[in-house]
């Protein structure tokens, strides 16, 4: 398989103010997004921001995951945020670039995510089945989380 690129939307009902914290600080995804299994902040000297993220997903009987170092190469708070694999170690590695736009509705808060994967891991479309389902799945989360907070 070949590199894919996987966008969802989603409707809030909040403001765009109250959206962007959970989608700009890669700490808060494991809260809603199902792939996504642990995040670390990291302060490793680099001049960005950085986590340590570890995807983890169960295909029938079988369990993978994936460690990747994430840097923020775009925080345009509150309605664009960027980020971008940046390893450390002197090798190649495929990208992973996730992409999170936030813009008001007049009903709350419009959020664009967009994931682009550089590699070949898996084949025949199991790793863009995982994510296509998982982000479904961080939908209403996501909702449930925002729900609560103060709406547009």
């Amino acid at each position: 398989m070949s590199a894919f690129d996987v966008s969802a939307q989603l409707d809030a009902p909040c403001a765009p103010a109250t959206l962007f914290p959970f989608v700009d600080d890669l700490a808060q995804y494991p809260a809603w997004m199902p792939i996504v299994h642990a995040v670390t902040p990291l302060d490793d000297g680099g001049d960005r921001p950085a986590w340590s993220v570890e995807l983890r997903a169960r295909v029938g009987p079988l369990a993978r995951s994936k460690r990747l170092r994430m840097v923020r190469t775009v925080h345009d708070a509150p309605t664009a945020v960027v980020f971008e694999r940046a390893e450390v170690d002197g090798r190649h590695h495929s990208a992973w670039i996730l992409r999170a736009d936030v813009r008001a509705e007049h009903e709350g808060s419009r959020l664009d995510v967009g994931l682009h994967y550089g590699g070949r891991l898996w084949t025949g479309g199991v790793l863009e089945r995982v994510l296509r389902d998982s982000i479904e799945d961080g939908r209403e989360r996501l909702v449930a989380l925002v729900g609560g907070q103060d709406t547009a």
